[in-house]
């Protein structure tokens, strides 16, 4: 691979450029696009796309990069259509581009808990319902992640990054009472880290409650 003419760029440079532009193009979901259990015709046997997302769902288990796909091709293993199909084999073709993927876990990492929580309000265009999503890493390693559709339609972007913050909640509890039953002594609280105002406001609002049914038990599967 050669630069334009008249450009002068260090050895390989060109060619770590179109090899980051053919990762992109592989990327495990195409961006802005949201599938419905309509698109597409039907598979006449969708025996292969259930073994094939079922597969996936237990390699997703070390492979966070894939969750989110997976989240949403298996919620279409009932009646899953060509559009999923053709989802479902871009999925496949990431894995065998980034096969040496893999995940990191360092003997010098220290011992505090770091977490991440998002949402995506609204996602889901046949029942409005919204997606959380977090991660939590022990020092620098990446240690809990996960995907899930909320049981109720949240009425803003706020709350659906409430009801993400309190799934995260649940988890970093269960990771720190972890770490004790480990001997990891756990004495500084654990930040939680969202990208949502609102929902940071609430939680830092000792006198915040709910006056109006409640939040669902959103760690329940």
């Amino acid at each position: 691979m050669q630069p334009p003419p008249g450009y002068s760029v260090p050895d390989g440079m060109v060619c770590r450029l179109r090899r980051s532009l053919y990762g992109l193009k592989q990327a495990p979901r195409e961006l802005n696009v949201h599938l419905r259990a309509t698109d597409g015709d039907p598979l006449p046997d969708p025996t292969r796309y259930r073994h094939l997302v079922g597969s996936l769902v237990y390699l997703a288990v070390t492979r966070p990069d894939i969750s989110y796909p997976v989240h949403i091709l298996s919620q279409f293993v009932s009646a899953p259509t060509s559009v999923h199909y053709s989802h479902l084999l871009r999925v496949l073709r990431y894995l065998r581009g980034t096969i040496s993927h893999r995940l990191f876990f360092p003997r010098s990492s220290s011992l505090q808990l770091q977490a991440y929580s998002d949402a995506t309000w609204a996602s889901d265009p046949s029942d409005r319902r919204s997606l959380s999503a977090y991660c939590v890493f022990l020092g620098g390693s990446l240690i809990a992640w996960k995907t899930k559709k909320q049981l109720a339609v949240s009425r803003s972007s706020a709350e659906a990054e409430l009801r993400a913050m309190a799934l995260l909640t649940a988890e970093v509890t269960w990771l720190r009472w972890l770490l004790q039953d480990f001997g990891v002594s756990v004495t500084t609280p654990t930040l939680l880290l969202s990208d949502s105002t609102g929902s940071g406001y609430c939680s830092s609002v000792c006198a915040f409650r709910v006056t109006v049914g409640g939040f669902p038990d959103e760690g329940s599967d």
